[in-house]
């Protein structure tokens, strides 16, 4: 079934605003008191920005450029074309940012799967990270949903439990760090969406033929569900308007499918210790519903679990028979690709695990002569003719 732009009808409109009635009450306000106080430094912002509306209707700043990139610890080891994919459109954008080497892991693997950590420690990973960003003056983006959704709610128990903040600040000074909160905890795929019409205006290739299913990151708008962006113009304002308005922007087509708030089968402990269930649910309850269902040529994600789960799960359906093999990339690729991306220089679509062949021919794409010309990057590279690829080779 096909999901356009919903037009906002009074009933949904009025469903939208009683939604607002039992929202959290702001965060920010209590963020510069404790600024005032002289708790911590509350970065700003940068400007210019994008003004969106979140789920109970109030406004978040998502900046344009001038971004310091938290990148994923799983997209750098399982889908590097993810990461490469977010610079390369900031590249084509003109816009100022940061790959910095000073990041660390944001470490919520080990606070969601195995909860042996602590708080203390886990909002001093973050605060670090925020003030490595903070003295370079570039506002943190962040790339992965875990750490996205981590980081929001370690700013709720800062906020709102003193004795942690004074935890945390006893480490900044061991660090000779300031203690730092961004005015905003911004994803990457919000920074997509904010500048969509933009990466719509230098589209190269034609996506209207495109069906697509998509994969709401449970890490992304479901902790601290208020801090997402919706729409009333997409889905009513009932779902995250997040991948979405960007697939949409494209001129691709979303298809709707039954499961779609379900995880995607990482679930974080379950990956670790339960792995044939991760298997058995990506495939049986994901992909399995969106080909039955929708029959999408991709399906398009915003996190680094979702990708990786739902991409290399798919050959345990593939060996039971199921009704799978259905490729599966971040937004940031698939909006990349649209822009003109080379699909293995740029988007690096060899490492993913399901035949992506036939989209890239729907596409337009000749992926036999990319492969062909990606595969002589790697005989230079060998040779030592050259050292990497340069932007003037991936541009």
């Amino acid at each position: 079934m096909t999901i356009p732009y919903v037009a906002v009808n009074t009933k949904s409109s009025r469903k939208f605003e009683r939604q607002a009635e039992y929202a959290p009450d702001d965060f920010h306000a209590h963020l510069f008191e404790l600024e005032h106080e002289g708790e911590w430094i509350v970065q700003r912002v940068p400007e210019p920005y994008v003004e969106v509306m979140t789920k109970y209707g109030r406004t978040k700043k998502i900046p344009m450029e001038l971004t310091w990139h938290h990148k994923s610890c799983g997209q750098c080891g399982h889908i590097p074309g993810y990461s490469t994919a977010i610079f390369w459109i900031n590249r084509k954008l003109g816009f100022k940012y940061i790959d910095p080497t000073d990041q660390t892991s944001c470490t919520a693997w080990n606070y969601y799967a195995s909860a042996t950590s602590n708080a203390a420690a886990q909002a001093g990973v973050g605060m670090r990270n925020f003030a490595a960003a903070y003295e370079t003056g570039y506002f943190p983006l962040i790339h992965c949903g875990t750490s996205y959704g981590h980081y929001k709610e370690m700013r709720e128990q800062l906020l709102h439990h003193e004795d942690i903040r004074h935890q945390v600040r006893d480490v900044m000074k061991k660090l000779g760090k300031p203690m730092v909160m961004p005015e905003e905890i911004v994803h990457y795929s919000e920074w997509i969406h904010a500048v969509r019409d933009r990466i719509a205006a230098q589209q190269t290739r034609d996506f209207s033929k495109i069906a697509v299913a998509i994969h709401p990151a449970c890490h992304y708008y479901k902790l601290v569900q208020e801090d997402a962006i919706y729409d009333p113009d997409i889905y009513g304002g009932q779902r995250t308007a997040t991948v979405s308005g960007t697939v949409m922007a494209l001129g691709a087509e979303v298809r709707d499918y039954s499961t779609w708030f379900d995880c995607c089968g990482f679930g974080f402990r379950h990956i670790l210790v339960q792995r044939d269930f991760t298997r058995s649910f990506a495939t049986r309850r994901k992909i399995q519903v969106m080909m039955d269902e929708a029959n999408p040529d991709v399906v398009i994600s915003h996190d680094t679990g979702c990708v990786t789960t739902l991409d290399k799960s798919q050959f345990v359906g593939k060996a039971h028979g199921l009704n799978v093999g259905v490729p599966v990339m971040s937004d940031a690729q698939f909006a990349a690709l649209a822009m003109g991306a080379h699909p293995y220089r740029v988007c690096q679509l060899h490492w993913h695990s399901t035949d992506y062949k036939p989209l890239l021919e729907k596409m337009g794409i000749d992926h036999e002569a990319a492969w062909a010309e990606f595969q002589e990057d790697l005989q230079k590279l060998k040779s030592g003719e050259k050292q990497y690829l340069s932007w003037e080779d991936v541009g």
